[in-house]
């Protein structure tokens, strides 16, 4: 069933990584209580009520490509320089949204390799009122992880500091994002390591 938020929110799921230290690329993962990994996170995205789920892919692009829905609400990209890292994976969703969805007023992020993530943690860090200044994060105990939710007055300055492997954490810490407590609902366990090993 799909959320019904307050504004309009997109979705951003970010799968570009190589996956090194997993072993290959996370957007063609699956586990056997989640299945497909990429899959599940736009679907997460899309019961949440996000339209569009921009996909973030780099490596093994086509293969990943295959996995995806056909719906329309899904907007897959190929990030130029996702090999830098997560940086120029944001920034290139952000930039897409800002230039064709004018009407988006925030974009709630998730990230490929949270297979546990629970959809309430989605519903929550987007519930309430939403508007273009809204800046906040889950937090798990004490500490932060996905998803987070960026109004787009914020999109053009986190966009111009975005670069290698450094997200939208140190920009969350200095703009003070609003903390939301998502504890136990999976967003700080992201896997870096196969064979049930989480690294």
């Amino acid at each position: 069933m799909r959320a019904e938020l307050s504004a309009p929110v997109a979705g951003i799921l970010l799968a570009a990584g190589a996956g090194r230290r997993f072993g290959g690329p996370k957007a063609l993962a699956s586990s056997p209580e989640t299945g497909s990994w990429l899959q599940r996170g736009v679907e997460l995205l899309t019961a949440a009520g996000c339209a569009p789920v921009v996909v973030v892919l780099g490596a093994s692009a086509d293969e990943a490509l295959a996995l995806l829905p056909d719906d329309p609400r899904v907007v897959p990209i190929v990030a130029e320089g996702w090999a830098e890292g997560v940086g120029a994976s944001l920034r290139a969703a952000l930039e897409l949204l800002a230039g064709r969805h004018r009407t988006i007023v925030a974009a709630l992020v998730t990230l490929v390799d949270l297979p546990r993530l629970d959809g309430e943690a989605l519903a929550r860090v987007a519930g309430g009122a939403v508007g273009p200044s809204s800046l906040r994060r889950a937090i798990y105990g004490n500490t932060p992880g996905h998803p987070v939710l960026i109004g787009r007055e914020h999109w053009g300055p986190l966009g111009a500091i975005l670069a290698g492997d450094v997200g939208a954490g140190p920009y969350l810490r200095a703009h003070a994002a609003e903390p939301v407590d998502c504890t136990g609902l999976g967003g700080d366990e992201d896997i870096d390591r196969q064979s049930g090993s989480d690294g």
